[in-house]
């Protein structure tokens, strides 16, 4: 079975694949499917030492660069690619082709294939804002505040529509904010919870954007992953009418942050954490749900983190340079 993955060259799309390829093959509505190849498609290459991995790199949203894309082949999709949150509030042009015109892309390139691929969105919890309770939970109503939580929430709309249509067999996941990202701040305005975890731990001073106070519900990139795969397994029937799970992510303050990496990080040359808080990123951030829970994905069988803890030692043993 071809499986391809959008985006598949970013940090959450490489964890991705390597999980799949040391498998080997994947449940598909409840059926193991043997991998027989994985295209990563993305704007710029994606290598691999593996024969059954194959780089293809292409526009989002670019319409006929999508359409060589998915075939009958293709068995399920992994749609990850996407302008991260500041960008998008930045060029709204640009957030709206490929946040939204690039899932349209996917969406109509799955239906145009005919073989009704099981297609998992990564979404995001920025589909909520405003006025929000301390918990988002599932009764929790869409009310973005940003262009990307809006591009996000629009593409999940599409996404149950295509499926109820049956041109798709469709799951959205929500994701907290993943983190600990490896590599390079992004234009993310989330990139600092990664940062003022990766940064110091690497000897690295680093300031953070936003108040000590300030709470965000996180997930590991080995959670996001579980997901993610898990996800393309579940029967959509037991879905019912919304094929969207809002996942579940602790929270926890950027003081608690800094707290534990030099708890964890003890021993180690640790760089120095200061907060300069930018108001532009404090106020998209102040605008986002500060924890999740979901009894529907645990009923679905989701995985959670149980703590920042546990978040940070993943990064350490997975990413860290010894």
């Amino acid at each position: 079975m071809k499986i391809v993955i959008t985006g598949g060259a970013g940090f959450l799309g490489r964890k991705l694949t390597a999980r799949l390829l040391d498998r080997g093959s994947i449940d598909i509505a409840g059926q193991k499917r043997e991998i027989s190849s994985i295209v990563l498609f993305d704007r710029v290459a994606a290598d691999w030492n593996d024969s059954r991995a194959k780089s293809i790199i292409g526009d989002i949203g670019d319409h006929g660069d999508v359409a060589n894309l998915i075939d009958a082949d293709t068995g399920c999709v992994f749609h990850l690619a996407a302008v991260v949150s500041a960008q998008a509030e930045a060029d709204f042009d640009l957030g709206m082709r490929i946040n939204w015109g690039g899932t349209r892309n996917v969406l109509d390139q799955c239906r145009t294939a005919g073989s009704v691929p099981r297609l998992v969105f990564a979404s995001s919890i920025a589909v909520y804002g405003g006025d929000l309770p301390e918990t988002v939970i599932d009764e929790t109503p869409l009310t973005p505040t940003t262009s990307y939580g809006s591009q996000k929430a629009a593409g999940e709309l599409m996404l149950s529509d295509f499926s109820r249509k049956g041109f798709v067999d469709g799951v959205t996941v929500r994701l907290p904010t993943v983190t600990v990202r490896p590599g390079k701040p992004n234009k993310a305005a989330s990139t600092w919870v990664s940062s003022i975890v990766r940064e110091p731990l690497n000897g690295v001073d680093v300031t953070c954007p936003v108040r000590p106070e300030s709470p965000m519900a996180c997930m590991s990139p080995r959670t996001a992953v579980d997901a993610l795969i898990h996800a393309a397994g579940i029967d959509t029937g037991a879905l019912g009418a919304s094929r969207s799970v809002l996942l579940t992510g602790p929270r926890v303050t950027a003081r608690e942050m800094t707290d534990t990496v030099m708890r964890l990080g003890s021993g180690r040359p640790l760089g120095k954490i200061t907060f300069e808080p930018d108001p532009d990123i404090q106020r998209i951030v102040d605008g986002w749900p500060r924890a999740s829970r979901s009894a529907r994905a645990e009923r679905l069988g989701f995985a959670a983190d149980r703590s920042f803890d546990d978040i940070v030692n993943a990064y350490i043993e997975d990413d860290l340079k010894p």
